[in-house]
């Protein structure tokens, strides 16, 4: 590996930013892979083809590594990505939030739950968890992080990625539209946004009227969740983490 690419590659993985290494396992040649919404001089230069482009694109998302299938069968590319663990950010520190927080830890995320309004935001409501299970205790768990900034504040200090997921669930326009409004500026993965069908629609207007493309506001998962029927807050909270899981596996 040349050392610009091993500098770069570990300056990423340092600020926890998604990449990939792609080797020609024929050549020995590397470049590095950040995903294909990522606008940079290097990314529109790699030497491969869309289709190879699109498995690395699928293979970086699942943070996996993996053979590449190239144009010709004597084409050999190996990606190996780096990702940091996926990322949860949570707007409103509603009762909704209160469960949801621990269920996504379960699942492997890293959650930050956002709030300016320390009634809410705050260790009484948010204390962390912890497992005695002997069965479940090997998950890495972390305490919930608490964020008191405005919302579009703290993304903009969070900078939702490719590898980071955004539910707002305060129901209220002025946190929840400002944190929606930067989550579609960013590559997060997945965008849900807790309200009846109504409201939503409402919610979409109001978006809309600051120019933001019907193209983008599709990103939106509103009302938020699988629809699996349920209604209890508890219920409510399974019913999004799904929804979460399937979006970075599957796609929406």
């Amino acid at each position: 590996m040349k050392l610009k690419i091993l500098e770069q590659l570990q300056m990423h993985r340092a600020a926890k930013q998604p990449v990939a290494l792609i080797t020609d396992c024929n050549s020995g040649e590397q470049h590095l892979f950040y995903g294909l919404a990522a606008e940079s001089a290097a990314e529109r230069q790699l030497p491969y083809s869309p289709a190879i482009l699109l498995e690395a694109e699928r293979l970086l998302r699942l943070g996996a590594s993996g053979l590449l299938a190239g144009a010709e069968a004597s084409e050999s590319l190996f990606l190996r990505s780096y990702v940091p663990r996926a990322r949860l950010l949570i707007i409103g520190a509603v009762h909704i939030a209160q469960l949801l927080a621990p269920m996504a830890g379960l699942a492997g995320l890293d959650v930050t739950v956002i709030d300016p309004r320390r009634a809410f935001g705050n260790r009484q409501r948010f204390p962390g968890f912890e497992l005695n299970n002997a069965e479940i205790n090997k998950v890495e768990l972390n305490n919930v992080e608490l964020n008191n900034s405005w919302p579009d504040e703290a993304l903009q200090e969070l900078k939702p990625d490719a590898q980071c997921a955004v539910v707002t669930l305060s129901h209220d326009p002025k946190i929840d539209d400002p944190a929606l409004l930067e989550a579609l500026a960013s590559q997060a993965f997945y965008i849900g946004a807790l309200g009846s069908r109504r409201t939503h629609d409402k919610r979409l207007a109001r978006l809309a009227s600051q120019e933001v493309p019907a193209s983008q506001l599709e990103r939106i998962n509103g009302p938020v969740g699988l629809a699996l029927g349920g209604r209890a807050p508890a219920e409510i909270a399974v019913a999004i983490l799904a929804q979460i899981i399937q979006a970075r596996y599957k796609g929406k």
